[in-house]
Formats: C-alpha cells, structure tokens, sequence
C-alpha cells in the first residue's frame, strides 16, 4: 500500500550542483502515488481527464501538461529537462532520432526562399538533407570551410536564416571557434545550430560560447551503448516552445518513451564515460602518430593538431573520435578494418565498444567524390570511435593490419 503524502519535499538547486551531480538529479519527477527513486517508464498513448473541462483546458495549454505521447510524455519529458540542465538551455525538444532534429530545426525555422550556411565538414546525411530534400522546397545551401572564419562572413547572403555546424567535425576533428562565428550569425540575423554529437555537455557547451541552438543525435553518447535512437534540440524557450514544439506536435517525429528512459539511464554516467574514452582515445592516437604506415592523425587532444590551442579552450578533453590516413589508400584501410576482431566494424559511435569504419565508402559514400575530395575524406582515412576497451587491447587489435 502507497504511504501517504504529507508534503513536498524541496528539489535541489542545479545551478549550484556540478555537472555529474546535474546529470544524475535533473528533470526527475516522482508520481505523488508511489514516489518512486528512479524514473519511471510511461508506456502509454495518451492521458485521462477528470472532466470535460479540465480536457478543454489540458488541449489549450499542451505544452504544460500531458495529453498525447506523440508531444507530451512525462519520461519524455524527463530527459528533455535534464539535458536542458546540462546543456545550460532554457528548454529541449527530443525527436526520433538526430537527423529528425536537424530536420525539425530546419523546417520550424526556415520557409521557401531562405538561405543556410552550413560546414562542409558534416555528416553526410546532413548534406543530403540540406542538398536533396530542403532543396525541392526553396532552400538553398552554401557550404564553407568549417574553421575559415572569413568564409562564413563572406558567405552570408541577404536572405541567410541558419548558420549550421559540426565541431569537432566527422570525420577529419576539425575545430570551430564557436564564439567567433556566433559573432558573424549574430551580425547576419542568423540562427546558430551546433551540433554538439561528438562532445557532448560533458566536454563542451556550445551556448555558453554564443550559439542558439544545439542538436544531439542522442543515439551517440547520450545513451552510450548502442542500445536505442533519438535526437534533441536545446535552446532558449522562445524558439523550442513557441516555434519547435508546435512543429513537432503537429508533425510528430517523436521520441518513444523508452527510449528516453534508456536515455535518462545514459545521461547518469555520461561524464565519467566522456572522460575515460576521451583518455583511451589520446592513447591510441598517440601510439598512431608513431606508426610508420600511418601517413596522418586527427585528434583535437594530440598537440599536433593543427587546432589544438583552440579545441582545449573550447573542450574539457579531446573526445572519443579519431581519424587516421593510412599510406596505401583504400586498399590499406580495408586490410586494416579486417584483420581487426576486438573493434566492432559499424559505421555507428558513441559506444561503450570501440568502433572502425571508412568513411568513403560508408558514411559519406552518398557525397558526391568531389564533395568528398573538398571536405578531406581521402580513400586511405580511417575512422576509430574508442569505447571503453584498455587502450593497450586497442593498440595490439591495430598492430597487425598496418605492419606491411
């Protein structure tokens, strides 16, 4: 039997907790029936009303209460407010996944005629949605260097609504200074989105540094196992109440229940997560710069980046993504990805397991060669999202595909 409530205990103050104390604690909320410890799972299409008023009521003011799963859910809803909390965002929306939130983004804020200026250093997805898709509806893209500052501004067109981004970028690491193109999209009237994937509010808080707007492909390392898909926009409340939560509400890329509660578990240990593979990845790309059949290393954390002083200031650690050319080309990477057995062959990371792939020819293999020459994606490169593994397990899984 359900004890009693009496009364409501006090929440704590997140502004004064730190971020691995956030990660645990925010955005939990306790049905007054059974005042459960861990967040609870509602597995439910919609939601009951005491009488035909209180519907009426609930129907004109969706945003503040619970009617149907497909926009309002409470574990949803949990997840949304924790990754606002450790974001620094006023408010989140979650989707179905990370490319229905840049999708989301897109199509609450731009309509026909608008411009964006987006990174060339993307994900090939992203290219194909701002390319194939935004395209038959009137938007058109330009694409720029990601860490030419010059070529933002130059890029800027009367019409530019969106200014789009990756940093670090997939799959070559590349750096943005966030503060300074903020400047320039603050300047152009434009809306800064940062994609914050690879870093994460463990590593990194794009808002605090002058972006608007931060999209997660959560199925990365918010959740941290390669358990589930989903996607979130933080921002300020204006833009994801009054322009995303009306879009979402109507068209419905939704998050499922669950797999926001697999993502509130995710978030529990992002940090210690985030840290450790960020340390194992410094590892093994130092042990990479050594090999001679390794032509190039990609790491913000390695001193040899070319934008190290820039990622240290930005980031908390390097991350968990590396990228490496190896001499031989195509033919190389493909001997070294198949010899391996301890790293997973999928295109996917964010994973507690070390994952390889070639780019060329999987992640960016719908990117025309051209555009794939232009962003550095070479035949040779390889990429390597380290998990969990001992880095020295690492090292002896690679040693004998790069020996000649």
């Amino acid at each position: 039997m359900a004890s009693k409530i009496t009364s409501k205990r006090r929440s704590p103050d997140l502004s004064k907790l730190a971020p691995e104390s956030v990660a645990v604690r925010a955005g939990t909320r306790r049905s007054q029936e059974y005042q459960e410890h861990s967040e609870a799972l509602y597995l439910t299409s919609s939601f009951c009303f005491n009488s035909a008023e209180e519907a009426e009521l609930g129907f004109a003011n969706a945003e503040t209460g619970f009617i149907y799963s497909r926009f309002t859910n409470p574990t949803v809803s949990m997840f949304q407010d924790r990754l606002a909390a450790l974001e620094g965002g006023e408010a989140c929306i979650a989707t179905a996944s990370g490319m229905a939130a840049i999708m989301t983004t897109a199509m609450a804020h731009l309509k026909a005629g608008d411009h964006v200026v987006c990174s060339r250093s993307v994900f090939g997805a992203t290219i194909q949605l701002f390319g194939s898709i935004l395209g038959r509806f009137g938007i058109t893209t330009s694409y720029v260097d990601l860490s030419d500052n010059k070529a933002w501004q130059a890029a800027v067109q009367p019409n530019t609504r969106m200014f789009y981004l990756e940093t670090p970028s997939n799959p070559l690491t590349e750096i943005a200074d966030i503060r300074a193109i903020a400047k320039i999209a603050n300047k152009a009237k434009a809306l800064f989105v940062v994609d914050n994937c690879f870093c994460t509010p463990a590593l990194q808080r794009p808002l605090d540094l002058g972006a608007d707007v931060i999209i997660h492909s959560a199925t990365k390392y918010l959740d941290g196992q390669g358990r589930v898909l989903g996607g979130a926009i933080v921002g300020k409340k204006s833009f994801i109440m009054d322009k995303v939560f009306p879009y979402v509400r109507t068209a419905g890329p939704t998050l499922s229940a669950f797999n926001a509660w697999i993502f509130l578990k995710g978030l529990e240990t992002l940090d210690l997560r985030m840290r450790q593979q960020s340390a194992n990845a410094l590892a093994l790309a130092q042990w990479l710069e050594k090999q001679a059949g390794v032509e190039a290393v990609y790491y913000p954390g390695l001193k040899s980046h070319r934008q190290f002083a820039l990622a240290k200031k930005q980031q908390k650690a390097g991350g968990a993504i590396l990228s490496f050319v190896l001499k031989g080309g195509k033919k190389a990477a493909f001997k070294l990805i198949d010899q391996t057995t301890l790293c997973s062959i999928t295109a996917n990371l964010g994973d507690t397991r070390t994952t390889i792939t070639h780019p060329a020819t999987t992640t960016h293999c719908r990117v025309s060669p051209e555009a794939r020459k232009a962003a550095g994606i070479s035949d040779g490169l390889v990429r390597i999202a380290v998990g969990l593994e001992n880095p020295d397990d690492l090292i002896r899984d690679l040693q004998g595909g790069l020996k000649k």
